[in-house]
């Protein structure tokens, strides 16, 4: 059965946040939701005892003057008898993404990782609720292109085997490639950092069973999206690229990419917030991302200012924030920013532990 869409029903957003290296990326994705591109839903932000106090005030404060949900959880992860092998430390918080599917109070939620920014109005993404039965996921697949070759890529991980090689503009946005039976294995893979679904308790406890028993769960590298794929096999839809922009389709997928249809940027790899972008444009681990991560700073310059003209508060909330932002040249106004070394972690030296490890950092 399809739940029809109803103006009743209650929907939302909802984030994670574990650790205040991410903090400047779900500012960004709240302010350029909410304020820029005016969503009519709320955005639930969950986060675990692991994050700082100063992070929380931020968020604290920011809610008090957006419509965001801050939602404490618990982390979760693996039974301890279960050895896993991740492809960097910090992947051990991405376990804790699944517990956005305990949120009962709402009757659909999509969800948007941390270091997305969202560039026109997303609330359309509930209107693909009407593809979805009930306990189905809509999501988007993983690219597998790996046309820098890098050594750390499964052997089908190919352009050939790619589920966006074969989409082209327009019908991309609108008839992405499916998971089908007969498929390559590749168009099974999801990407983790969108999606939308129906909350349910039943649901819930099926999936933790499935956590909690399944052997699985050693073999994963991309904790989230690998426990997704499995467990909701056969019953996901791939939704059009658009609401999952990843910034190296930009380069890897031209037939596909249009700057002007994108509705939200997945920043994967390297985060923009953790250096600028020089004169020569060059930015991204591969110095290909100089428009996309601009189009970040340019989001999150706006909340600045928006801040510091339009809040009391922003004295107290922008030498927070900036511990984790790039200071710009000569450090102009941030003299006194002490920079949060975790930040090391999601620079542009991401890649370098995923080398030495055979494997590559989302």
């Amino acid at each position: 059965m399809i739940p029809a869409p109803d103006a009743r029903r209650r929907y939302a957003y909802a984030t994670l946040i574990t650790r205040s290296s991410y903090l400047p990326g779900v500012i960004v994705l709240a302010d350029t939701l909410l304020r820029k591109n005016n969503a009519a839903y709320p955005l639930v932000v969950l986060y675990t005892p692991s994050l700082s106090p100063s992070a929380v005030r931020v968020l604290e404060l920011e809610s008090s003057r957006r419509n965001i949900v801050l939602h404490p959880c618990p982390q979760l992860l693996p039974p301890g008898n279960i050895k896993v092998n991740l492809i960097a430390e910090r992947f051990q918080d991405t376990w804790t993404k699944l517990r956005v599917f305990e949120l009962f109070d709402y009757d659909a939620v999509c969800y948007l990782d941390a270091d997305m920014a969202v560039y026109r109005n997303m609330d359309g993404i509930f209107g693909k609720l009407s593809q979805l039965p009930d306990g189905w996921l809509g999501a988007n697949h993983s690219c597998v292109c790996n046309r820098d070759y890098d050594p750390w890529a499964p052997e089908d991980w190919r352009p050939e085997n790619c589920a966006y090689t074969p989409m082209s503009h327009p019908l991309a946005l609108s008839e992405p490639t499916q998971p089908a039976a007969g498929s390559p294995r590749t168009f099974h893979l999801i990407n983790g950092g969108m999606f939308l679904f129906w909350p349910s308790k039943p649901q819930w406890e099926s999936m933790m069973s499935f956590f909690n028993t399944t052997p699985l769960l050693s073999t994963f590298k991309f904790p989230d999206q690998d426990f997704l794929a499995h467990f909701f096999a056969e019953k996901w839809r791939a939704l059009g690229w658009q609401y999952n922009a990843l910034k190296t389709m930009k380069y890897w997928h031209p037939d596909m990419w249009r700057d002007e249809e994108v509705v939200c940027l997945h920043y994967v790899v390297d985060k923009p917030w953790t250096k600028r972008v020089g004169e020569d444009g060059i930015a991204g681990y591969k110095g290909r991302d100089g428009i996309t991560h601009s189009w970040w700073w340019g989001a999150y310059n706006s909340w600045e200012k928006d801040r510091i003209e339009n809040y009391s508060y922003g004295h107290e909330i922008l030498p927070l924030v900036r511990r984790g932002v790039a200071p710009p040249p000569g450090r102009d106004g941030w003299a006194d920013v002490e920079l949060d070394p975790d930040m090391n972690a999601i620079g542009d030296g991401v890649q370098a532990f995923a080398k030495t490890m055979g494997h590559t950092v989302p």
